[in-house]
């Protein structure tokens, strides 16, 4: 039943006051929501789950493992505990947590969660526990990224707590720390604001899609991209080597890409994490790959890279009939999926002009190929 049915039937629930309620409520829909996402509390009978607000904005399972798996040591303090999610999977590589959080209700609920762990619950915020704080092993850090007004902000310094301002006093406190930042935030901004501290850097996507941020200190400035769906195909290299490394668009410029050469060529696109850490050259040079444009982050090859960190398709050929009647099959096609980098219309639009719907196995990709926008019809691979 949905939460919303199960809201009208409060007439069925008379012996509960108004507040049990609500709780109850609150019960079913945070273990309806999070049942996918967090699969580990969902077993557990008497779980607790907070307001619909935190369900939304926790890590999920797979994320907070990997958290806890690039650490491990005696003492951690979770200087923003939240829902808890980090906490509880942090747990299980250090001896002992300091959970942190100025709001009671979301203490009340770490502290029945948390009963079998060795987790110490402190109601209060992360400027006042550090100010009587120990020595940890690690600090950890998840800043609110919303302003008074629940407007975003995209700045450290505009966080919850103010990362910048409050980082000499982890320092003081902390041998190492990670910060858990939104991928909405700009990076190299963010590491421009964080230049005292040499900092490992981990772009964590699900399912192509990134999720978080994630800085370690006293690393040696790697950048690791990684699909948690698969991580067999991390990507790892560092700022220095992308911007060595040599792109090989030059070689479609000598050859120059015509629709008869690229038919039958297989077109890549990496995935979001790497998108997302800049890996634009590198991935060209390491797959032996042609990048179609200095700004288009789309490659091509001749024979199929196995294994590659993203999709990939093979080109049917280039689409020159703007009217999209017929192709170079017999058959006219009246679907597809739309895919636009770099190119001056959105997929909506294209999808107009061509006269096209959704679905179907066919992809039609509109690029800039050499600085002049193109069409291709391809397959996924």
């Amino acid at each position: 039943m949905k939460i919303e049915d199960l809201a009208l039937q409060r007439s069925k629930y008379k012996h509960l006051t108004d507040d049990e309620w609500r709780w109850f409520l609150q019960q079913v829909e945070g273990r309806e929501r999070t049942a996918d996402k967090l699969p580990a509390f969902a077993a557990i009978e008497d779980w607790w789950y907070p307001v619909r607000l935190s369900c939304e904005q926790c890590s999920s399972e797979l994320a907070a493992k990997y958290k806890a798996s690039l650490v491990s040591g005696e003492k951690m303090a979770d200087l923003t505990g939240g829902y808890g999610v980090d906490s509880y999977f942090f747990s299980d590589s250090f001896s002992s947590i300091d959970y942190v959080e100025q709001n009671e209700e979301l203490c009340r609920i770490a502290a029945h969660n948390f009963a079998n762990k060795l987790i110490t619950i402190h109601n209060t915020s992360a400027e006042e526990f550090l100010q009587t704080a120990g020595q940890y092993d690690l600090i950890f850090l998840d800043p609110a990224r919303r302003d008074s007004h629940g407007g975003k902000v995209f700045r450290l310094e505009d966080c919850t707590p103010n990362v910048v301002e409050l980082l000499p006093t982890m320092l003081v406190h902390g041998k190492r720390l990670m910060l858990k930042l939104s991928p909405m935030l700009d990076l190299t901004q963010a590491l421009k604001s964080l230049s005292t501290l040499n900092w490992d850097i981990y772009v964590v996507a699900i399912k192509n899609e990134v999720k978080e941020l994630l800085l370690l200190s006293g690393g040696s400035g790697q950048i690791t991209s990684i699909d948690l769906d698969k991580m067999d195909q991390a990507f790892v290299f560092t700022r220095e080597e992308e911007s060595n490394s040599r792109t090989l668009v030059w070689v479609l410029q000598q050859s120059g890409l015509t629709s008869n050469s690229a038919s039958g060529l297989f077109l890549y696109e990496p995935n979001a994490a790497i998108l997302k850490a800049g890996a634009y050259k590198l991935v060209s040079e390491r797959f032996g790959l042609a990048k179609l444009d200095v700004n288009t982050h789309l490659y091509v090859s001749e024979d199929l890279v196995a294994d590659f960190p993203g999709r990939v398709w093979k080109i049917e050929s280039e689409i020159k009939n703007q009217k999209f009647a017929r192709l170079s099959r017999s058959t006219e096609i009246t679907n597809a999926n739309i895919l636009c980098r770099n190119y001056p219309l959105t997929p909506e639009q294209l999808k107009k002009k061509l006269r096209l719907r959704d679905g179907g196995t066919d992809f039609v990709i509109g690029c800039r190929v050499n600085g002049k926008p193109t069409l291709f019809l391809a397959e996924r691979v």
